[in-house]
């Protein structure tokens, strides 16, 4: 089977890119399944019910989250009622949502599981270890972990840790798409994905205000930029029988509204 991962959406922008395009990318790549990691798609940060839905009205079977998931109460609900919206599994019990979801297409079914990473971010449940106990509560062949982190090492590391007991391990957070995807033990690799967001920015965010943060040190209230966008991610080959991965292609489109 195919799966097509698509990084990190960021704002009206990066919703309203998905929304032209994304059809068109399952077309291309022959995709059975699509994953969208829709932390950022909300204006001024977060994920809302709004944005989740033109996340997932734009085709996405699967919509994973990141450290900005709680940013909106609005969420929480959908968190509650919407198995397809996840949020990463090491926050643990206590909070909306769950950190796991499965798609059953009848002869085999596809786990998606959402985990955070704790360097240079907060002090939540060690990824790893929740990595080992989502593993055990699913007996689905087909595995794509959503490792949502900071520091590239981290990311690395789990993607070895988990390497042969899951289809992918797929890096989000970071917003700029690496060139090292590789297949480890027959599991598909990827540091970052990328985003789906406005090219003419600082990782989504207007250029200019982050200029003036670098150059003053003074907090500075992000906006998200207009324009261009560039929808990024990987496309899977995974066998359908045993979940290994047998290719990953990087997937970086360029649209723009004129």
């Amino acid at each position: 089977m195919r799966i097509v991962f698509i990084g990190d959406v960021v704002g009206s922008a990066g919703c309203g890119a998905l929304e032209a395009e994304l059809s068109a990318i399952k077309r291309r790549y022959g995709a059975d399944t699509v994953i969208v990691n829709g932390e950022n798609s909300a204006e001024e940060n977060g994920i809302d019910p709004r944005s989740a839905e033109r996340i997932l009205n734009s085709g996405a079977d699967v919509i994973t989250t990141g450290n900005h998931v709680f940013r909106k109460r609005s969420i929480y609900e959908l968190l509650e009622t919407n198995e397809r919206v996840i949020r990463p599994a090491n926050y643990g019990d206590d909070v909306p949502g769950k950190g796991l979801c499965e798609l059953d297409y009848g002869s085999y079914r596809v786990a998606v599981i959402n985990l955070l990473g704790t360097t240079y971010l907060q002090p939540i449940e060690n990824p790893f270890r929740y990595a080992d106990r989502l593993l055990a509560e699913t007996d689905a062949k087909i595995i794509i972990v959503d490792f949502h982190a900071e520091a590239t090492s981290e990311k690395r590391a789990m993607g070895f840790y988990l390497s042969g007991r899951v289809s992918a391990v797929l890096g989000t957070h970071t917003h700029v798409q690496t060139a090292d995807e590789q297949i480890i033990n027959d599991t598909g690799y990827i540091t970052d994905a990328g985003m789906t967001g406005p090219m003419d920015s600082v990782l989504g965010v207007e250029k200019d205000i982050i200029i003036e943060k670098f150059l003053s040190y003074c907090p500075q209230r992000h906006i998200f930029a207009k324009g261009d966008c560039e929808i990024n991610g990987v496309c899977l080959d995974i066998d359908a029988k045993s979940g290994r991965c047998t290719s990953i292609e990087r997937i970086k489109t360029v649209y723009s509204e004129k």
